[in-house]
């Protein structure tokens, strides 16, 4: 049995939202040239790979792209 509590690891409190650097963090994280992007790119190519090197490395730099 386990509980799920919906908290934060380290609490915030923003005292003066700032929406331009917000758009910024946004478009870097899930943008179409950000990281989560170049991660699924990463995780999709490898299923066209011949080789079971190439699909480890596509593998493992995709799993570090998303983290």
């Amino acid at each position: 049995m386990w509980t799920y509590e919906k908290k934060l690891e380290y609490p915030i409190n923003i005292k003066n939202p700032n929406p331009a650097i917000a758009k910024f963090i946004i478009s870097q994280v899930g943008g179409p040239d950000g990281e989560l992007g170049a991660s699924q790119r990463y995780l999709s190519q490898r299923y066209s790979m011949p080789f079971n090197e190439g699909i480890a490395t596509l593998t493992d730099i995709g799993k570090e792209a998303a983290l």
